[in-house]
This record gives structure tokens, sequence and C-alpha cells, in this order.
């Protein structure tokens, strides 16, 4: 339409029986549109709808070992958490340490790195093995599919 007026602007929109919309009120003049706000607001609030239709909800499962598990019970968390993986969600390997059993935070490193190994193939490493008070923790995403 051009460079108009506010009044011809409002006018024009009220001879069309539209709405006259503030597209970008930042800009020097302010662009408008005009344009059946209410059919605009739907077709927004569908979009998003169809958006969230979509959406992959990703969530983070969790894992506890203790530095003494023992190889079988590994295993079978190991196998969790391929399962969670394949599933398509992340998880976190925490490992809990009583006791004494913090000072040897190598013997407990040594299990997760055994985990990091067990599970290379199907997943990625998010986070490195990361200390926080008692607890060593690691976590790990399915790899991308191809």
């Amino acid at each position: 339409m051009g460079v108009l007026s506010l009044s011809d602007a409002l006018a024009l929109a009220e001879q069309q029986q539209l709405d006259l919309v503030e597209v970008s009120p930042t800009a020097v003049p302010p662009v408008c549109r005009i344009m059946d706000y209410g059919k605009f607001k739907y077709q927004q609030s569908k979009k998003l709808q169809e958006a969230k239709k979509k959406q992959v909800h990703v969530l983070l499962k969790e894992v506890k070992l203790r530095p003494k598990t023992d190889s079988h019970d590994l295993e079978f968390k190991i196998n969790n958490v391929k399962r969670f993986l394949e599933e398509g969600n992340k998880a976190k390997i925490t490992l809990v340490f009583r006791g004494r059993e913090i000072t040897h935070m190598d013997v407990g490193r040594a299990v997760i790195e055994k985990v990091a190994k067990e599970l290379q193939d199907v997943c990625v490493i998010e986070n490195h093995p990361r200390v926080e008070g008692r607890n060593m923790y690691m976590i790990v995403a399915p790899k991308p599919k191809k």
C-alpha cells in the first residue's frame, strides 16, 4: 500500500471490514498490515499445536552404582542403560560413595570407565565423569541416527 497516515489506514481497514495490525513497531515509520486478526491468531495456534505433535520429549533416566557393585549386577544395570538409550532417552550413571569408599576414587573411576567402554557403541558421552560431593556421575545420550 505504501506509506499512509494512521487515519487513512484505519479507514481503509474499516472499509474492507478487516483489522489494522502493527507488525513492526520499532521500524521508522511503523509497519502495519491489514488482516483478519482473529483468523491470524487461530492459524498461529494451529501451527503451534502441529509443532507440539512433532516434538520429541527426552527424559533423563538415572542408574545408581556403587564402587563394590558385582559384575553381574553391573551388566544388568548396563543393559538397563542400553534400553533407556534405545528408547531415545538420556541416561545419568551415578556412582555413590559411602563411608570410607570416597578415599578410593580410582576404584570408582575404573567402574565408570568400564561402563563407558561397554556403552561406547550405542551412546555419546555428554558429560564426562565428574565428582560432586560423594557422587561421581556421567551423562550419556543416544548416538544420532543416520
